[in-house]
């Protein structure tokens, strides 16, 4: 347990909503640590001095909590162990599991003196149905794997000293994987990390895309993710994927691409980031970017053909960052230049960040800072780059990113 206690961030997020009349959805991928960021939230429940009857936690995981009821069966049970005249914790984990389970939801939230927290690993979790009912009375808490600083903090790593080689630490961290029981397993060396995201892979498009979505043609849509993971950071749409595929021999219509795409974006395996016209200042329906969830899972996904450059594997990651300091995100374009990343901070402040791996040389100079020097405004313009001598220009800040990365957020 010691290993997530550094998932902060998540707790501090619950404690800001608890006893708020709002019901807290915690969504991410499968494993990426909503059952245990809700088991130490729990702890801390008792810690506080809620008493052990005050706090329910179901995890619909196990079959046992949810064959043969029907949720009206699991209400009432809960009901029935409610305290009166106090507050109530309900913690349904995995929630998507019971057939109606938006009305198990819905019943509880109505009742007086409970604060729901629910879980889910995809986005059915909020179809519009369960989005509708709970219109404006719900707060979505959406988990990532560990990030950079977790990753080091979980493998007892002590960032303080300066003699560390962030460079070797990073490539440990995209090279296996992310996700918290992955990096417990890294002493048991690569083979079961290997093994053990092949299964949560597995897992994710048997259940919760090909069966639920009845997937038929499951090589087409594997060589479909397995595109896009060979593609992060460039620009792609349904029809040049389509077209790609179609000169490799495989015939899938446009339509149905896109259609693949936005289960593996619902997934939480794929993050999807749109286009932004930096000079006509509107959002773009054309040639999105992805990011993986877990730069590890390349390794199921693209195998002894792993390619991805360091410079994209880099972008990836500070996408996710910037993702976990809660921005919103796009990528920035002009007609002949583009940003990385433009980002609204949850304050409502616009950050722009370009993306490389290292100012090798002049014209590397010249392109990262001069796609900034374009955007003609006065927000902070930020590059970010492995070099351990930064050098600002024109009032772009150029810092380390192993350094960003570790910034409080």
């Amino acid at each position: 347990m010691n290993h997530y206690t550094n998932r902060k961030e998540y707790i501090e997020k619950l404690i800001a909503y608890k006893d708020k009349d709002l019901i807290k959805v915690v969504s991410g991928l499968r494993r990426s640590g909503k059952s245990t960021l809700l088991e130490l939230f729990r702890k801390l429940l008792l810690k506080q001095g809620i008493g052990k009857r005050q706090i329910q936690f179901y995890n619909f995981e196990l079959p046992e909590n949810y064959l043969n009821k029907s949720w009206d069966d699991i209400y009432f049970e809960i009901k029935k162990k409610l305290q009166p005249d106090k507050p109530n914790y309900i913690f349904l984990d995995e929630v998507q599991n019971i057939p109606l389970f938006e009305k198990l939801v819905d019943g509880l939230f109505a009742t007086e003196n409970t604060d729901v927290y629910i879980t889910g690993s995809n986005a059915f979790l909020l179809s519009s149905e369960l989005a509708t009912l709970l219109s404006g009375r719900y707060i979505e808490i959406s988990i990532l794997p560990f990030s950079f600083k977790e990753y080091l903090t979980a493998r007892d790593i002590d960032t303080s000293n300066k003699y560390l080689n962030y460079e070797a630490l990073f490539f440990d961290f995209v090279n296996e994987t992310s996700l918290p029981k992955g990096v417990e397993l890294r002493e048991e060396g690569f083979d079961k990390i290997y093994e053990y995201l092949e299964a949560i892979y597995t897992t994710i498009i048997e259940k919760d895309i090909t069966q639920r979505h009845q997937i038929n043609d499951k090589r087409a849509f594997g060589n479909i993710v397995k595109f896009i993971a060979s593609n992060i950071g460039n620009s792609l749409s349904p029809s040049n994927i389509s077209t790609t595929l179609k000169q490799d021999n495989q015939s899938i219509h446009h339509a149905t691409v896109e259609k693949y795409l936005e289960y593996l974006v619902e997934s939480f395996v794929f993050y999807k980031v749109n286009r932004f016209d930096l000079k006509g200042k509107k959002q773009l329906a054309t040639q999105e970017k992805y990011y993986l969830v877990d730069v590890g899972l390349l390794n199921i996904l693209a195998g002894k053909e792993r390619n991805t450059d360091r410079g994209h594997l880099l972008e990836n990651v500070v996408y996710l960052e910037l993702l976990r300091r809660g921005n919103k995100i796009w990528t920035g374009t002009t007609r002949n230049t583009e940003v990385d990343f433009v980002c609204k901070s949850p304050t409502g402040e616009i950050e722009y960040y370009q993306v490389a791996w290292q100012m090798v040389n002049e014209s590397t100079v010249e392109r990262e800072f001069g796609a900034l020097e374009k955007i003609n405004d006065n927000y902070p313009k930020f590059l970010l780059t492995t070099d351990s001598f930064t050098q600002n220009r024109s009032g772009i800040k150029h810092l380390n990113v192993f350094r960003w990365l570790l910034e409080t957020n």
